[in-house]
């Protein structure tokens, strides 16, 4: 059987998530760049369990790439999840690529996303339990939105 790259000594296949007692915060992520690189952003919306929302979080990133924002958004909150000491984190993604990296089917093989990569991986180890799973777009309209607010923002600005 293939071992979770997240938890290695926890759960033996990343489809089956190891075991919580406790409901944990569920945080919807995106990343996107207009022009691939271009103005670029995340935003990510964290909810409790039932559905209340616990944060929104959303940041310009400058001119980068699709996947910097991305990562950045997994990261945002993965730190997050830190600072407020939460049990864990479920989180849904609509980058397959970001996904798959995370649970180690695809390879990193690009040097500046290895890095954020790398630091996303150890956020990951000092929760008590993290999943990701892909999503499709239309399931991730709210950090979408948040994606397109800020880029809008930014857009107005100049």
């Amino acid at each position: 059987m293939k071992q979770n790259p997240l938890f290695p000594d926890q759960a033996p296949n990343p489809a089956t998530p190891v075991a919580h007692k406790a409901p944990v915060p569920i945080a919807h992520i995106d990343g996107g760049a207009r022009g691939n690189p271009g103005p670029a952003a995340y935003g990510v919306v964290i909810r409790t369990p039932d559905g209340k929302v616990l944060a929104e979080l959303a940041q310009y990133l400058g001119i980068q790439t699709n996947n910097f924002a991305e990562y950045s958004g997994l990261i945002a909150v993965l730190e997050y999840a830190q600072k407020q000491n939460l049990p864990g984190l479920k989180v849904f993604s609509d980058s397959e690529l970001l996904v798959k990296q995370m649970l180690g089917e695809y390879k990193v093989k690009h040097p500046g996303l290895k890095t954020l990569y790398d630091c996303a991986r150890e956020l990951v180890r000092r929760l008590p339990y993290f999943s990701i799973q892909h999503v499709l777009r239309s399931s991730n309209r709210d950090a979408d939105r948040l994606v397109n607010q800020v880029l809008d923002a930014e857009e107005r600005k100049r």
